[in-house]
Formats: C-alpha cells, sequence, structure tokens
C-alpha cells in the first residue's frame, strides 16, 4: 500500500496578492505628488535642523560687546525755550516781503547743483532700499540655454555621443526664498531704509541751508548797496567841504593845512566807494553761484532796505523745535539704521536656511526639448552654520557696534552745535535790539545837531563848514543804522534756519538703539 503525501493546499494568506479574491494592484502615486511629499520632508528636516541649530548657537559668544554711548536730549535747554508747540513756515522767505528776494530763492531751489546732488543721493539711497526689499521675498528666475558643441572622443562621454556634434538645451524655472526665521533681511531692510530717511532729510537740509544763503547773501547786496549811497554822500558832503575851504583860503580865513586836510578826505571817499563795489560784485557772483544761473546779475538792483519786513525776536522759542532741524533728524535715522546694523551682525550667529526648487527640460538634440522624457526637476533646501570662523563674527559686530557708537555721537555732536547756534542768535538777536536803541538816540542827537548847524547858518549866525561837520556826524550813524539793520536780517535768517527752517520730518522711532539691540 502505498502512502501518498498530501501537501496542503495554499491559504489565503500564503497566496500572492494578485490571487486574493477581490484583490486589486495598488496604484502608484504621480511624479508630482512625490516630488511634493519629498520636498516637504526635506523643508521639515531643515528646519528641524535649523532649530536644533539655533539651540546649539543660542549660547553663541557675544559678551562685551555692547553700544557705550547714549542719545542726547534734542530740546532746547535756554531761558526762553517753552514746552509751547509751534512752527516756522515752509517758505518763510516770503515773511520778508521782497519779491526780489522770493524770486532768488524760487530760481535757486530749482536749479542748484548742490540740491540736485542732494536728491540724487536721496534716489540712490531708495534704490538700496528697494534691493534690501527684494532680497525678503521668495525669488524665481527663468533659463534657456542652447549650445551647439562637439562632445570628445577620447573622453569619459560615451558612444554615440564620443566624437559627434549634437545640439543640447536646458529651459527651466528655479525658485528660491530664504526663511529669515532670526531676521537678518529684516534688519539689513530696517538699516536701509534708515539710510535712506537720513539721505530725505540731508536733502530737506541742503534745501533749507541753500535758502537761507541765498537769504543772507541778498541781504548783504542790500546793506552794502546802502552803504554806498551813504559813501556817495560822503564823497559830495566833503566835496562841498573842500570847496568851502578853498574859498575861505581865498579869503584868507584858513590856512594851507586846512586845504590839505580837506584834499586828503577825497581819495578817502573814493577809496571807500571802491571797495563797496568791489564787494558788491563778489555778492552778485555768490547769489549767481546759488541760483545756479548762467547769466550776469549786474542788472540785479536790492529793494530799499527799509522795505524789507524784519520780524521782532520771538520771546518765547518752542523747546521741540530742535527736534525739526533737518540735520538732526539725518542724524537720528543715521543712529536707527546704526542700531539695525547691529542687530544685522548678530543674527550671523545663527543659521541661514534657504529653500531652493528648478523644474524644466533638458536634452540633447533640440528637437525632444520639450518631450515628456526631457522633464527635470529638483529641490534643494539647504542649511548655513557657522561653526568655527576664527573670530570674524564677533570683529564684524564689534565694528557695527562701533558704527553705532559713532553715529550716537555724531548725533550729539549736531544737538550740541544746534543748541550753541540757537544760542547765540538768540544772544545776538537781543543785543542787536539794545544796539538799535543806542544808535537811534545818537542818531536823533547828530541829526538834532545838523538841524541847529542848518537853521544858524540859514540865519547868518553861523558858516557852511559848521554844517558839513554836524552832517559828517549823522552820515556816521546812518552807516551804522545800515550795518545793525542788516545784521538784524541775517541773524533773523540765521536763527530761522538754527530752528529747522521749516522742515517737518517723519516720526522718529521711539526706541532707543540701546534698547532695540
Amino acid at each position: 500500500m502505498t502512502n501518498k503525501i498530501k501537501h496542503p493546499s495554499p491559504s489565503s494568506q500564503d497566496r500572492a496578492p494578485t490571487e486574493v479574491m477581490g484583490a486589486q494592484k495598488p496604484t502608484e502615486l504621480p511624479v508630482w505628488c512625490a516630488s511634493v511629499r519629498m520636498l516637504l520632508v526635506s523643508v521639515a528636516g531643515v528646519v528641524a535642523a535649523g532649530l536644533i541649530a539655533s539651540g546649539i548657537t543660542g549660547c553663541a559668544d557675544m559678551s562685551g560687546i555692547a553700544p557705550q554711548s547714549s542719545l542726547r536730549a534734542a530740546a532746547l535747554p535756554v531761558a526762553n525755550a517753552s514746552a509751547a508747540s509751534g512752527t516756522v513756515a515752509a517758505e518763510w522767505w516770503r515773511d520778508f516781503g521782497d519779491e526780489t528776494l522770493n524770486g532768488l530763492v524760487a530760481k535757486s531751489l530749482q536749479t542748484s547743483p548742490n540740491l540736485k546732488l542732494a536728491q540724487a543721493r536721496l534716489a540712490r539711497a531708495q534704490a538700496v532700499g528697494d534691493a534690501a526689499a527684494a532680497a525678503t521675498l521668495p525669488q524665481i528666475n527663468g533659463q534657456l540655454d542652447l549650445t551647439r558643441q562637439r562632445y570628445t572622443g577620447n573622453g569619459a562621454v560615451p558612444p554615440p555621443l564620443a566624437g559627434a556634434v549634437r545640439s543640447s538645451g536646458t529651459a527651466q524655472l528655479a525658485a528660491s526664498w530664504e526663511l529669515d526665521f532670526f531676521g537678518r533681511n529684516r534688519a539689513a531692510l530696517d538699516a536701509t531704509l534708515g539710510n535712506a530717511r537720513a539721505a530725505q532729510a540731508d536733502a530737506q537740509a541742503a534745501r533749507v541751508l541753500l535758502a537761507s544763503q541765498v537769504a543772507r547773501t541778498y541781504f548783504q547786496l542790500v546793506r552794502l548797496n546802502e552803504q554806498a549811497a551813504v559813501a556817495e554822500r560822503t564823497l559830495a558832503q566833503r566835496q562841498e567841504t573842500l570847496k568851502l575851504v578853498r574859498d575861505r583860503v581865498n579869503a584868507g580865513l584858513d590856512t594851507r593845512l586846512e586845504l590839505q586836510q580837506s584834499e586828503g578826505g577825497l581819495p578817502e571817499a573814493r577809496l571807500q566807494i571802491e571797495m563797496l563795489q568791489e564787494q558788491m560784485a563778489l555778492t552778485r557772483n555768490a547769489l549767481l553761484a546759488l541760483t545756479g544761473e548762467q547769466n550776469s546779475t549786474s542788472a540785479l538792483v536790492p529793494s530799499a532796505q527799509a522795505a524789507i519786513k524784519a520780524a521782532a525776536p520771538a520771546p518765547v522759542i518752542p523747546a521741540d523745535l530742535l527736534g525739526r532741524r533737518a540735520d538732526i533728524a539725518a542724524a537720528r535715522w543715521r543712529v536707527e539704521a546704526s542700531s539695525q546694523d547691529v542687530a544685522n551682525a548678530k543674527t550671523q550667529f545663527y543659521p541661514n536656511i534657504n529653500l531652493a526648487a528648478f523644474a524644466g527640460f533638458s536634452s540633447i538634440g533640440l528637437g525632444r526639448l520639450l518631450d515628456a522624457g526631457s522633464q527635470q526637476w529638483g529641490v534643494a533646501p539647504a542649511l548655513r552654520l557657522p561653526v568655527f570662523e576664527a573670530g570674524r563674527l564677533r570683529a564684524n559686530l564689534r565694528g557695527r557696534t562701533a558704527d553705532l557708537d559713532a553715529a550716537v555721537e555724531s548725533y550729539n555732536a549736531a544737538v550740541v552745535d544746534a543748541v550753541r547756534e540757537v544760542a547765540d542768535q538768540v544772544a545776538s538777536s537781543r543785543a542787536i535790539v539794545r544796539q538799535q536803541a543806542h544808535q537811534l538816540a545818537a542818531q536823533g542827537a547828530a541829526e538834532s545837531a545838523y538841524d541847529i548847524a542848518l537853521q544858524r547858518y540859514r540865519a547868518g549866525l553861523g558858516n557852511y563848514l559848521n554844517v558839513l561837520t554836524a552832517e559828517t556826524s549823522v552820515l556816521a550813524q546812518r552807516r551804522l543804522a545800515v550795518d545793525l539793520t542788516a545784521r538784524t536780517l541775517e541773524t533773523q535768517v540765521a536763527l530761522i534756519r538754527a530752528l529747522g527752517g521749516g522742515y517737518a520730518p517723519e516720526p522718529l522711532p521711539v526706541a532707543t538703539p540701546s534698547a532695540a539691540l
């Protein structure tokens, strides 16, 4: 009897998947789904690595590197400062009521090369700010390369390409994005924006300076024109005196000594006129340069000094006007930019995480460039972490911190100079008022003496020489009055400029640089 061994039939668990009742062959995922899944896994890995790295570099050695300077308050510590609000008009020169001055200032603001240079620097700073802003956003670039090439027959190129001449092409899009986890790009952007605002304030400072220079130069021309009129009258008065002395010498009433003294006064008067004419020519040349004109301003006739409105000095100056000076605002924005540069230098100690990807077509043979088989794509998340940089990052941070200290001290120096300028102009304004009071009294006395001498001469009680002598004192007082009035106008312009010249600054950051670090 033969025993037949029966092998058990395979169970459902032992069968192949295709043999299981009702089983379906699993479908494969599309290529793009797998790519997306791989990208997400890669990004998650890079982010996790970045977080771990940030924990490692969180103890980066920045000890001993901190700003040493502090900002001064931009307020007026002078006796006439007040908390009351007030502003200087943007077109303050119109308050003098001189149309010639208005025209000169308007022309200078349109044509001055210095002002255009400041505006060009502002445009350059704004362009740098735009470039920094672009670094915070994703970047997408297109690429199209077409090549006609003979491949080497004796190298690593396999047949049939070896020794053949073929065309190849690549067409793809590449995208990248730097994940600004630690604010590096944001700090760089804030720094460039601070520099752009500083350049904008510099342009306004140039505008205020130009307008004040035109006004002061014009008032100088007005003064010289008034002095020239007094000098002409002085020359005429000395000619009359010489004629009278000659008559007295011929009559035997005076000697040759009095005649020589009178003759010596004429060259002196003519010399004074020539000096004034030279100064007027130089002043016109200065106005020509300030207004950017190509034609001569010799035909420019300044207004009479008495027709110009000189405002009385303000009894109280708002304490916050210094903060409205364009140069102080520019210095403050540079402090803010340097503060952000320090923040950016600190972020260099931390990892840099970038995401990159590309997709397109590449083939040998242009006829197949757009075939499905020519597709190519890739993802490239990257992590950059400083491990050993031989003190480079600390040196960079020390340098940026030193730049911040320098910016703070430059701001402080600007505040100190501004306070001094305002105090000087206020002191001069008050002193000129007192000097004008004394001069007015002296001129009144001289004119009274002249009137008396003239009345005596008309009544036959005195000679005309006494009249001319009294007029000499009057002319001297007129010269002094012209100088004091000119100083009043120039001091008023200087005070307006010292108080900002009508500049309206943008709001500045509230936090101090040390608090932002």
